[in-house]
């Protein structure tokens, strides 16, 4: 497959089978790197002393370790088990998962495309697998943004993309946007719509992604991105009614039409 990788860097975690276990260490199988073989010391398979090596890694068993050293010449991977806490095993496990489902998605467009799946990452999954470090946050970024796809991307691939991401990616968060229009026929009207954009702003609780952008006066888009929608609306009143209230409040005119994203 075209983003097979050869070898794996030092310091990095990885997924691994074991194979086979010794007494003086185990053999593994890294799963993200074509199943080359790597190897667990038994001083680098637990803290303290090992008397028994089954009693921490057995045959067939998934582990996370850290790479300690590479010779790609000689094929020899040397890993640490002992080096990896249990958080970042799991979030390494998720990771794996994540993109093992990735891959899946990416042949389910390929499918509709009715192209081989190494077409379709010469295409467009190897450069979205660069721009957004992982297919899977690829999929999800798109999954709740699919516009900003669109915009940057052409080809017939980008529509068949965006429904796989919404058919199969919940999305880490969601974004709601709304325009605000307003006026004010006061000689510092500009000065008084901006000081009504800032106490907007300034109801912006610690945590809370807003973002406010003129596109032409008298309409400012407001963005709200948050984790789920029922968060993001009340955020999007908060802020609004703020901003909305200051403008009236110094005679000018000022309302909300909401968008969906």
């Amino acid at each position: 497959m075209s983003r097979a990788r050869s070898f794996p860097e030092n310091g990095e975690l990885v997924v691994c089978t074991v194979t086979s276990v010794k007494g003086f260490g185990a053999f593994v199988t890294l799963d993200e790197y074509d199943n080359k073989e790597g190897f667990v010391h038994v001083r680098d398979v637990a803290t303290g002393w090992v008397k028994y090596i089954r009693d921490f890694i057995r045959e067939g068993q998934k582990i996370v370790c850290k790479v300690l050293g590479v010779d790609s010449s000689k094929g020899h991977i040397d890993l640490s088990l002992k080096s990896v806490n249990e958080h970042q095993k799991r979030e390494k496990i998720q990771q794996w998962k994540n993109e093992k489902k990735a891959d899946k998605l990416i042949e389910i467009v390929a499918e509709r495309l009715s192209i081989s799946i190494d077409v379709a990452y010469e295409q467009f999954g190897n450069e979205m697998l660069e721009s957004y470090e992982t297919l899977y946050n690829a999929f999800e970024n798109v999954a709740a943004s699919p516009d900003e796809l669109r915009e940057e991307y052409k080809g017939d691939w980008v529509e068949t993309f965006i429904g796989v991401a919404a058919e199969n990616v919940t999305p880490p968060f969601v974004q709601i946007d709304g325009i605000l229009e307003m006026k004010s026929g006061s000689y510092n009207g500009v000065d008084l719509i901006k000081t009504a954009l800032i106490s907007g702003l300034d109801a912006v609780e610690e945590g809370e992604v807003v973002d406010i952008t003129c596109i032409g006066s008298p309409k400012y888009r407001i963005v709200i991105t948050a984790d789920e929608y029922k968060t993001a609306e009340d955020i999007m009143k908060r802020v609004s009614t703020k901003a909305i209230d200051s403008l009236v409040k110094a005679g000018g005119e000022a309302t909300l039409k909401r968008e969906s994203r």
